[in-house]
């Protein structure tokens, strides 16, 4: 059985306060986009010599992680403490970029749980899967269903939200993700955070014309003072014709929102991973 995660942007994000655990209390809106991995399961054979009840098999993109700790893995064990799954074989085909603020590992592990839902007939809910994602990361959950939805908490306080012809309906979007790997930590030791004078929510459900004046990511101008090339490729989106501009999450993939299907945006960033597509 197979499946194909999804990666997601983040449309604005406020860091709003500091939480007493440690964490940061976030504002941003989820939105999936057309970028894929390939999770795959098969049963393993009973004669099949491994002491493990999962195995796993990572193609594509090399991400740095051992196995035992890679979410998929972690994923099949959570459910594996209430629920007698078989052994399995599992191949994971990265596609999505990584430390690129995309959620790729994090829609990895929401897509092992539907799957392994569905290959076993655990009959679980939405709900109960996203509460199983959440333990293993904070926008985890947001995958489970993959459609647009405003964040608070950590980033695993969700609610759906819509308009009546859908957001960014016929638009397109460029991915840029440069060689530059962001660190998480001191992305966050920079920012000051703060309550935004508009919430991200209301923002995007305006005109997306108005969205370079008032919809932000705190992120940037912390990561742009320490990586200034960053902010290059932000400018360049714009010079390409997006109607907006903007890094996910904490970094370094950058993404632009365009009326009309963008031209050459390989050759404008080489050696970059690049994606463009329709919404």
């Amino acid at each position: 059985m197979i499946t194909f995660p999804c990666a997601k942007i983040n449309l604005g994000l406020n860091v709003v306060s500091r939480r007493q655990d440690g964490y940061h209390n976030l504002e941003t809106v989820f939105f999936p986009i057309p970028i894929h991995d390939a999770l795959e399961v098969v049963p393993m054979d009973e004669h099949y010599p491994s002491q493990k009840r999962c195995d796993l098999k990572v193609t594509g993109n090399f991400i740095e992680c051992d196995e035992e700790k890679n979410l998929v893995v972690k994923a099949y064990h959570l459910l594996a403490k209430d629920y007698e799954l078989p052994r399995l074989h599992i191949h994971l085909h990265k596609y999505i970029p990584s430390q690129a603020g995309l959620g790729g590992g994090s829609s990895d592990a929401a897509a092992m749980i539907s799957l392994l839902n569905d290959y076993c007939g655990l009959n679980l809910s939405k709900t109960l899967m996203e509460r199983y994602a959440a333990q293993l990361g904070a926008d985890c959950a947001f995958f489970i269903r993959s459609e647009a939805a405003y964040a608070t908490g950590i980033g695993d306080c969700l609610s759906p939200i819509h308009t009546p012809q859908g957001i960014l309906h016929d638009c397109f979007i460029a991915i840029v993700k440069p060689n530059v790997a962001v660190s998480t930590k001191e992305a966050y030791a920079a920012i000051k955070p703060q309550t935004p004078k508009k919430c991200c929510r209301d923002i995007v459900l305006q005109p997306l014309e108005t969205w370079k004046d008032e919809l932000f990511n705190d992120f940037e101008s912390s990561v742009f003072s320490v990586y200034p090339q960053l902010d290059d490729i932000k400018q360049k989106l714009y010079e390409a014709g997006a109607v907006y501009a903007q890094m996910s999450g904490s970094g370094s993939a950058f993404f632009g929102l365009f009326r009309e299907e963008p031209k050459n945006i390989d050759i404008m960033f080489p050696d970059m991973f690049t994606f463009g597509g329709k919404l």
